[in-house]
């Protein structure tokens, strides 16, 4: 029942459930991802998120995105095994303090290398030095016809991989101003902007980057979306996101999330996804 996500949820959640913190190990995520493809939220469901080491042990039929560092992601894509489909790669082109552009012109080596392929190819930028020339170097690249778009990490083990609500906003903004789409990833399990009781670790949430990415759209500024990234209230938050189910998600791709089930929940509780006709109020009665 796919028509149960609108427009603007549509592939807001790939599947990385084999990766940190959920570390689900690939002989049970599979299954789980495929009754995930067959539920009512299948259309809010990307591919289940892979690293590039580990195609050859998959034996279901699945659509997967390959993630890894260039030289792994290269060897796998030599030999795809025929049960999987590849939606998308996902590799990093630096490491913090590194200078980006060098990665960058490799990799777009290869996705020369395999243009005939149907692939969207994210490039995970670090939030750091030369950032804003890489994405110059990222549009110029999508600009001439390669399926490129950028990628950041969102959270980590420990503060220092969390971006401010500022540095967010500025990074919207520009890939708004670049007209290049990008993705998320790490940390974005919960809707609204929370701290974690575990770690102490303030986490970005998704419905405020989704709120954040509606008023960039819009024109907003960055300091207008700072203070959307900062919010920890999800009902003002949901409310331009409710104005716009019914349309494309702009300039956001979505989020790889090792827990599936934690966003619909979000969703549902917040009343952007309609809940099962067995947790509907049942009229005249009060549910205990």
């Amino acid at each position: 029942m796919s028509n149960a996500v609108p427009p603007l949820l549509t592939a807001l959640v790939d599947d990385a459930a084999v990766f940190p913190p959920g570390s689900m190990p690939l002989p049970d995520a599979v299954p789980a991802h495929l009754r995930h493809r067959a539920g009512r939220w299948a259309a809010m469901i990307g591919p289940l998120l892979v690293p590039a080491t580990d195609l050859p042990e998959i034996a279901a039929t699945v659509d997967i995105g390959v993630v890894g560092e260039p030289a792994a992601v290269e060897q796998a894509l030599a030999a795809v095994p025929g049960n999987l489909t590849v939606r998308q790669v996902e590799s990093p082109v630096a490491k913090r303090g590194e200078d980006p552009a060098p990665g960058i012109d490799r990799l777009a080596g290869l996705v020369r290398k395999h243009a005939e392929k149907p692939w969207t190819w994210y490039f995970e930028v670090p939030l750091a030095w030369g950032l804003m020339l890489a994405l110059d170097q990222l549009a110029r690249l999508r600009d001439g016809g390669l399926p490129v778009a950028a990628k950041f990490r969102t959270g980590g083990l420990a503060a220092e991989l969390f971006p401010t609500p500022v540095e967010l906003a500025a990074v919207i903004c520009a890939c708004r101003d670049r007209e290049l789409p990008f993705k998320l990833t790490a940390g974005l399990h919960h809707a609204v902007r929370h701290t974690d009781p575990d770690t102490g670790l303030v986490h970005h949430g998704f419905l405020n980057v989704l709120a954040a990415c509606l008023a960039a759209d819009a024109g907003a500024e960055p300091t207008d979306l700072a203070g959307i990234l900062a919010d920890t209230d999800g009902i003002p938050l949901a409310t331009p996101v409710r104005d716009a189910l019914d349309r494309p998600r702009p300039l956001w791709v979505g989020f790889g999330s090792c827990s599936v089930d934690e966003p619909v929940t979000d969703l549902t509780n917040l009343g952007l996804l309609p809940r099962r006709p067995a947790e509907s109020e049942t009229p005249g009665k009060v549910r205990a």
